[in-house]
């Protein structure tokens, strides 16, 4: 309570005395509120750095990149030669992961057959078991061939 007296009276005698402190520079508030992005502003204010645009010539260049991204053009025969092999050893070395699809379903069943031969009393419930196993490990394989696709088409 004793503080904000103390305060308010400061504030009073430091209103009434001549020697209130006064800003370096005066700013007109009438014209800095009436201004527009059109308008050039006052010299005592300071104006915010300008935006720089993007520039058009990245945005033409990407532009024409993504129109002509259907074929490229080599310049010589022996450019897309390597290139058609290259896509050929991509294919082939992603569908090496189908004959993991292969073992991955055999160890499935092999494992059906195992647990069923020791207890023939669950074979319904270890089926169930197997078809699950077997769709995850076929996903899997699904998968790895859109890869393989990939790597020559696209």
């Amino acid at each position: 309570m004793a503080s904000r007296v103390f305060t308010q009276r400061l504030a009073t005698a430091m209103a009434q005395s001549a020697k209130v402190a006064r800003p370096a520079a005066r700013v007109n508030v009438n014209t800095a509120a009436k201004r527009t992005f059109t308008q050039k502003a006052p010299a005592a204010t300071f104006a915010a750095p300008k935006r720089v645009a993007s520039p058009t010539l990245l945005q033409a260049n990407a532009r024409a990149a993504f129109q002509n991204a259907s074929r490229r053009q080599y310049s010589s025969e022996v450019a897309s030669a390597l290139v058609e092999v290259s896509k050929n050893i991509g294919m082939g070395s992603a569908a090496i992961g189908l004959g993991g699809a292969g073992i991955g379903i055999g160890l499935v069943f092999s494992a059906l057959l195992l647990s069923v031969s020791r207890n023939p009393a669950l074979r319904g419930q270890l089926f169930s078991y197997a078809i699950l196993g077997f769709a995850f490990v076929e996903a899997m394989g699904l998968f790895d061939l859109m890869v393989a696709m990939m790597c020559k088409y696209v």
